[in-house]
This record gives C-alpha cells, sequence and structure tokens, in this order.
C-alpha cells in the first residue's frame, strides 16, 4: 500500500507539468550526504511517518463474489494509515526553490484525495478514497525541526503532507462450490455382511447422478402403523 500511495502522489505531480520543466521527484531522505550529490532541480518526498488510525478500525468479515454471484472468499475490513511525508525543493537559489514549492502546494491543495486513475494495484481494488491534507494544522506527531535533526541537516522550508490510506484486509479464500449431495447408505449388518442399498442422495429433484435425484427431497407415501387410518378419510 505504502508504494502504492509513493506512485499516486508521483502521478499527481507529474500530471501537474513539474517533471516536464526538468525537475526530479524522488522519495530519498534530504541528507546531507544526498543533497551534496544531487546535480539537479529536485523535489525530494520523504515518507517519515506511518501510524494507523485506530478510530476507523472495523471487525468482522465481507464476502466476496464471482460474477456468477459465488461466494469466493472472505475479507476483513481495511486498515487505515496516516502516511506522513516531508515535501521539500532543492535547487542553487532560495528563490528558486520557493517558486518549486509554490507550485507543489497549488497542486496538492487543488485535491482532496488522490484522483481514482492515479490509484494502483490494492488501492484501484479497494475502490476507496486516498485523503490528502496539505501544509495543514499542526498534529502530536514530530515537528519539522526534529526531523531535520534526525536527518542531520539545517532546517529549510517544506511542506507537510499527510495522506490517509487504507490497507487491504486479509483474505480467506472458499472451497470450491458443492456439486454433488450426500449420499446415505445403510450401515453393513450386525453380522458384518454388506447390504445391497445404492445408498440415497440427499439432493433436490433435478439434480442428476447414478443415484436417483429426487432422494429425500421426493414427495413419498408414508407408511401408516396398523390402525391408523389417514386424516379425513372415512372410518371403516
Amino acid at each position: 500500500m505504502i508504494h502504492e500511495v509513493d506512485e499516486g502522489l508521483r502521478l499527481l505531480l507529474v500530471d501537474a507539468g513539474l517533471q516536464e520543466s526538468g525537475v526530479d521527484l524522488v522519495f530519498d531522505a534530504p541528507t546531507k550526504d544526498w543533497s551534496a550529490r544531487r546535480n539537479a532541480p529536485t523535489i525530494s518526498i520523504f515518507l517519515h511517518g506511518i501510524r494507523e488510525n485506530a478510530g476507523r478500525r472495523r471487525t468482522g468479515t465481507a464476502e466476496e463474489h464471482d460474477e456468477n454471484g459465488m461466494v469466493i472468499g472472505w475479507r476483513t475490513p481495511p486498515r487505515w494509515f496516516e502516511l506522513t511525508y516531508l515535501v521539500t525543493a532543492w535547487t542553487n537559489r532560495p528563490q528558486d526553490e520557493h517558486r518549486l514549492l509554490s507550485e507543489v502546494l497549488r497542486c496538492l491543495m487543488r485535491h482532496d484525495v488522490l484522483p481514482a486513475g492515479m490509484l494502483t494495484g490494492s488501492l484501484a481494488e479497494l475502490g476507496l478514497t486516498v485523503e490528502l491534507e496539505a501544509a495543514g494544522p499542526r498534529t502530536d506527531g514530530p515537528s519539522a525541526s526534529d526531523v531535520w535533526s534526525a536527518l542531520g541537516g539545517e532546517l529549510k522550508a517544506a511542506i507537510d503532507l499527510r495522506v490517509l490510506a487504507p490497507l487491504a484486509g486479509e483474505r480467506a479464500p472458499a472451497g470450491p462450490p458443492v456439486t454433488e449431495g450426500l449420499v446415505m447408505k445403510a450401515a453393513p449388518a450386525v453380522d458384518g455382511t454388506a447390504g445391497d442399498d445404492p445408498g440415497r442422495r440427499l439432493r433436490y429433484e433435478g439434480a442428476g447422478g447414478d443415484l436417483p435425484a429426487d432422494g429425500f427431497a421426493a414427495e413419498r407415501e408414508r407408511q401408516l402403523p396398523p390402525g391408523r387410518r389417514k386424516r379425513g378419510s372415512a372410518a371403516r
């Protein structure tokens, strides 16, 4: 799921035309060594936080069906996770970095969710929205200065991007559908000899097979005990 969110963000910025102007889009950590090696204008989308949104957690299972309506499996509900990115621009001049950040911010502010056409893999299969929040109010996560300290770099302008995405639940496949009914046969006699009862198929009329298709579902005349009469018949 995480790599699919990465791809969705990349496609979103490519669609905005950032890559066409010669800007590299990377997901590297912007450390001192990394910044010293870059040789082109770059937008870094660095993932530094993954946390579950426990308020959206659900229990139970849901059935999965094929095109004929047959149950082919069961899946637990998806779990929702908040991914936190640090988006930075890297050029030789601060003015150019601010211009790039402005273009990224404008692109992100156009969308509250990732467009469906930019979702791939399990995100596309689930058909659920992937929410975006750019430069929102600060939460209880690490501050920008803490992130930069961990990276070993100097504090610089950055966009705090939060993505709320679902992780598909676990799937349990269903067994193949039952196509042959149960067959009930009489047990061997007490003396050990086997009976010649071919058995009775426990299924409904029209099932086919070598054994009689009607089985116990077919109507049959009930044999009454001696001295009993059918309800409604005249007494002799």
